[in-house]
């Protein structure tokens, strides 16, 4: 299972929400260069960058740190938030965006994002599939959608998506446990079980939400989820890198 840990932003300082709550808004470094390089220097590849600033204001706001992250080190950034058009897209590959996750477009304008998976493929575009209530949330988690989280991730992975961000919101930031049985009910629905192959894909549920101990890992993993994102846990030092550093090293 990828470890990913997580880098949001809002006005360039690396922050965490609770519930997805913008007023509950904690600064955790002025410098998100700096904490993506520690993440970097305990053998973390991977990171999920937020652009909070984005998602509320519906496009792209934070690509010049997407860039300075990429350009100077190498880890393998998916990044989402306000991602709504062709060009939003455009400008976060090429300032260096490995993979990007679409969420609320997805719910919005579903035609424009199946125009991203078909143009860029399914190894470049996530499905952000955030649920409060197992109501799929959308604009910056403010308000639910009315679709529902099981039919929703159904339909796209019918359609071709093989990589699924899944927040349970009730649980991110609250460093409480992630949502072990939700995961365990989209993996239960997901076709053959968890996760086999599906019109030539490989399903990779990514958990993200929740996450406080180290001993939460090896439970998802042995779910069957591919992926797991971490935030807070990190922050408060719930979680320290170089306990990541050595379940990467273990399980690698």
């Amino acid at each position: 299972m990828r470890i990913i840990p997580a880098i949001d932003i809002i006005d360039g300082k690396c922050v965490r929400l609770s519930k997805g709550d913008y007023t509950t808004k904690q600064i955790y470094n002025e410098n998100p260069l700096e904490v993506g390089k520690q993440f970097e220097a305990h053998g973390i590849k991977y990171l999920h960058l937020v652009d909070l600033d984005g998602a509320k204001g519906n496009h792209i706001v934070n690509h010049k740190i997407l860039n300075e992250i990429a350009s100077k080190t190498s880890l393998i950034i998916d990044f989402g938030g306000g991602l709504k058009s062709d060009n939003d897209l455009k400008i976060a590959f090429e300032n260096g965006a490995n993979q990007i996750t679409g969420g609320s477009i997805a719910v919005k304008n579903p035609s424009i994002y199946m125009g991203w998976l078909q143009k860029y493929g399914s190894q470049k575009i996530i499905l952000g599939a955030d649920a409060r209530n197992e109501k799929v949330a959308i604009n910056g988690w403010k308000e639910n959608s009315k679709e529902n989280l099981f039919p929703f991730i159904q339909n796209y992975v019918e359609n071709g998506i093989e990589y699924i961000i899944c927040t349970d919101i009730s649980k991110d930031g609250m460093l409480q446990g992630p949502s072990f049985d939700l995961y365990q009910k989209i993996i239960t629905k997901l076709p053959a079980n968890n996760p086999k192959l599906f019109n030539g894909n490989e399903i990779k549920l990514i958990a993200s939400g929740g996450i406080s101990t180290i001993s939460d890992l090896p439970k998802l993993a042995l779910l069957g989820c591919e992926g797991a994102i971490l935030g807070k846990a990190i922050y408060e030092n719930r979680i320290s890198l170089k306990q990541l550093e050595n379940y990467i090293l273990n399980v690698g």
